[in-house]
């Protein structure tokens, strides 16, 4: 079975090639680190490349967690903290995304969360609005690390992209192996076949083509949608060969109760293997 390679096997196979070939680098594959920032449960921190011809930066926030700790996804439960980024406007930087490696689900049997309980790597586009020459970035970063509780961990990273400078290769291959650690896009045999939104049940019902290699036991759903929409567990119905048959509580609140028009993101884990995809319902 072929399986896809983990962050941290990415980083060592870029990392080694990266030292390789560190004098014939080019400019736009430079990367500065900012200091890390540090709390009861692990560090953080904010790696980013000089920006492209477009003016992208590619860049990532480093969570390096302590044994035992955990912190969470993007839609993270009833009392989780996603990561939260916020860039001066004043340095002309703008964020545009943050991308999410696939997370895992923790159910003690009295709270159920979904996050992540080693040390991850969340990708970050940036855009450089306008002019040339250095980049600074200052980034207010809030997020939740949990051990027995969540902590909140509120604070700021700041690093400078000096043009011209060339700086450790290792980290634009952390930026890379971060990058391709996110779930893949939808292909023929890993797709969302059906989805529908049962409003009198107040259910997603999902059907999914996974691929033909992928191993029954190890298939997870997480979704994730706008204010004011929360999801339940999700409720296995049908898990025959290639094919997954799922339905998931669906909550509502606010005025606006309904799930019709708004974009919900769906990550599947099949295995070793992971796909992400945006839903939407009429």
């Amino acid at each position: 079975m072929i399986k896809r390679p983990t962050y941290e096997n990415m980083v060592q196979r870029i990392g080694r090639a990266s030292l390789l070939l560190a004098f014939f680098l080019p400019v736009g594959a430079q990367a500065a680190t900012s200091e890390w920032m540090t709390s009861t449960g692990g560090m953080i921190r904010l790696v980013a490349a000089a920006p492209q011809q477009d003016g992208t930066i590619p860049a990532t926030l480093e969570v390096k967690l302590n044994p035992g700790w955990k912190t969470y996804w993007r839609e993270p439960g009833a009392s989780g903290i996603p990561p939260q980024v916020t860039l001066d406007p004043a340095e002309g930087v703008v964020l545009e995304k943050i991308g999410f490696p696939v997370p895992k689900t923790f159910d003690d049997g009295v709270v159920r969360y979904v996050g992540y309980d080693k040390s991850v790597a969340f990708p970050l586009t940036l855009k450089r609005l306008h002019g040339e020459g250095d980049v600074t970035i200052r980034a207010s970063v809030f997020l939740g690390i949990c051990e027995d509780i969540c902590i909140p961990v509120q604070g700021e990273l700041n690093l400078t992209l000096k043009q011209g400078d060339f700086d450790n290769p290792l980290d634009a291959a952390r930026i890379d192996g971060a990058v391709a650690a996110l779930p893949e896009a939808p292909s023929e045999n890993f797709k969302v076949a059906r989805a529908v939104y049962d409003e009198r049940k107040a259910v997603v019902q999902l059907s999914l083509r996974l691929p033909p290699d992928a191993a029954k036991e190890h298939r997870d759903l997480f979704l994730a949608g706008p204010s004011g929409v929360a999801f339940g567990k999700p409720v296995i119905t049908n898990a025959e060969g290639a094919e997954l048959q799922a339905e998931i509580p669906v909550r509502l609140s606010g005025k606006d109760k309904t799930l019709k028009g708004k974009p919900v993101i769906l990550t599947v884990r099949a295995d070793g293997r992971s796909m992400e995809t945006t839903l939407a319902f009429d």
